[in-house]
């Protein structure tokens, strides 16, 4: 077996590039963070669901919000990289 050498280059973080990954992500999460408790109220309403059934409702459009917000946050970073070589 042979191990590829450990890069000498010294890294430094792109600044530039986690400011900009962290704004969209800002902006981007509170549309659908916001999305996702609007549209569980209004399905809960549309359908006739009670309190705990919409909460439930609004708690799995979370989650599919946390996922969306994960999947956008590592595209970007493939876009957008935090790390560079010096």
């Amino acid at each position: 077996m042979t191990s590829q050498p450990a890069s000498s280059a010294p890294r430094q973080i792109a600044w530039p590039s986690v400011i900009t990954v962290i704004s969209a992500a800002i902006l981007i999460g509170a549309e659908v963070f916001g999305a996702a408790f609007a549209g569980g109220w209004a399905l809960a309403i549309l359908f006739g669901l009670n309190d705990t059934e919409a909460h439930i409702l609004q708690a799995i459009l979370f989650a599919i919000g946390v996922f969306v917000m994960i999947n956008f946050v590592r595209a970007a970073q493939r876009v957008e990289p935090f790390v560079r070589r010096a």
